[in-house]
């Protein structure tokens, strides 16, 4: 019995030692991307919650102000304005998007012959740097040789100068790169989705002579639930923070007619040295992330499948 307990004691150490090393051998590819992350993301965020009571200019002394700044932003015109255009930017891709992607999704799962490269071709976009697709998108509506000029010589008097330099559309052109890049990515999410639903549940369909939408709407989108929700989740959240596209092309303007939350952000820190001011903004907004999280999250402990 001596003998077996002290066998059985080695083995634990040994174990033990063995995950301990698994441990340290992991924590050592973490720390760097951690360190990083701690450095510019955190610490910034942190500190962003505590200047946004105070009226810094990102140079000078510090002073407390209390909540002016906030007082400050439901007086600021620009700032309701972005509150609105960042709405329309959330509608916009909740509905559209998903639509087209889920839609081009069902038919591709018809299709046995040369499907990976359909993948391909929608996701590419999505692989991208957004700053090359905003060029491609600028080029193809510049004033001087882009499609609106050769439509019309054609005798087709669409646009005559870019959409993104017109106050009325400037934030719908925006989103409509924006969504050109981005929905290939939900056709890709959706039709690996697609393809865990149970195949005898469409042949059982099949044999009760239902279409493809009844089938598309009793089978496919109950059974992929969980993944559809995730989407409206990333959407909801990402919707708020958006903030390249819309600088790259048109800085907010022309007018304020394309300002979102981050673009305002942006130039109040950068732009006019508001930095408690901006603070206040990105307060607001990390507020909005958690609040739509903690929504999610209890519909999860509910009974949701997200």
């Amino acid at each position: 019995n001596a003998n077996l307990y002290r066998r059985s004691l080695g083995l634990l150490l040994n174990e033990m030692n063995i995950v301990s090393n698994k441990n340290s051998v992991a924590w050592f590819f973490i720390l760097p991307a951690f360190l990083i992350h701690l450095v510019v993301v955190a610490t910034p965020s942190i500190l962003s919650l505590a200047l946004c009571l105070t009226d810094w200019n990102g140079f000078g002394k510090i002073n407390f102000i209390g909540f002016e700044n906030f007082n400050e932003l439901f007086d600021d015109r620009v700032f309701k304005k972005a509150i609105v255009h960042n709405i329309i930017w959330t509608v916009i891709f909740l509905t559209i998007p998903i639509a087209l992607s889920l839609t081009c999704a069902y038919l591709l799962t018809g299709i046995r012959r040369g499907q990976l490269i359909f993948r391909l071709v929608f996701f590419f976009p999505y692989m991208l740097a957004s700053i090359i697709s905003c060029q491609i998108w600028k080029y193809i509506f510049h004033p001087l040789h882009g499609i609106g000029v050769w439509l019309s010589n054609n005798g087709i008097e669409l646009f005559e100068k870019s959409p993104f330099a017109v106050k009325d559309i400037s934030l719908y052109a925006v989103a409509l790169v924006d969504g050109w890049h981005f929905w290939g990515f939900l056709v890709v999410i959706y039709i690996t989705g697609m393809y865990q639903v149970d195949h005898s549940m469409y042949e059982a369909a099949d044999l009760e002579g239902a279409t493809k939408f009844q089938k598309f709407r009793f089978i496919t989108l109950p059974m992929i639930r969980p993944i559809f929700i995730f989407t409206l989740m990333i959407i909801i959240i990402w919707s708020i923070p958006t903030f390249d596209y819309i600088y790259i092309l048109t800085q907010g303007g022309p007018a304020y007619s394309s300002e979102v939350l981050a673009t305002h952000l942006y130039s109040q820190a950068f732009d006019r040295f508001n930095v408690g001011y901006s603070s206040a903004i990105g307060t607001l907004m990390f507020f909005y992330v958690l609040i739509i999280v903690s929504i999610f999250g209890l519909l999860q402990k509910i009974g949701w499948e997200i």
